[in-house]
């Protein structure tokens, strides 16, 4: 039943003005379906993805959404070069390519915005 209906993920925020200023400005987003100052949907590729006002944001201590990306690399570097800071972690099998996590045919990074909820940067090694 659910396998062929579309998903939209949901990321909850505290403050809707610093959220949006992240989403669009530094990460490229254009804000489309809006619900007041409560709720805004983003299109990336053929997804959506829904930021809204929650006492909850940040919270979640696992990734929230991951965009897979032709090169965690590059896409890594071009957002270092906006000021967005990444995540380190230790994880077996990988190795670190600056902020850029490689092993197991993959090269991943993760980065936060400013409530705290984790992105990912996803790309094939």
């Amino acid at each position: 039943m659910l396998r062929n209906a579309d998903v939209v993920a949901n990321i909850a925020v505290k403050d809707m003005k610093r959220a949006r200023a992240f989403y669009e400005n530094t990460l490229g987003f254009t804000p489309g379906e809006q619900m007041g100052d409560q709720v805004v949907t983003y299109t990336s590729g053929q997804t959506k993805f829904t930021v809204y006002v929650s006492d909850f944001a940040g919270t979640n201590k696992a990734t929230t959404l991951a965009w897979i990306v032709p090169d965690a690399k590059a896409a890594a570097a071009q957002l270092a070069s906006k000021g967005v800071r990444f995540e380190h972690y230790d994880m077996p099998g990988t190795t670190r390519e600056g902020d850029v996590h490689a092993g197991h045919g993959m090269r991943a990074a993760w980065f936060k915005d400013p409530d705290g909820n984790i992105l990912q940067l996803l790309s094939e090694e």
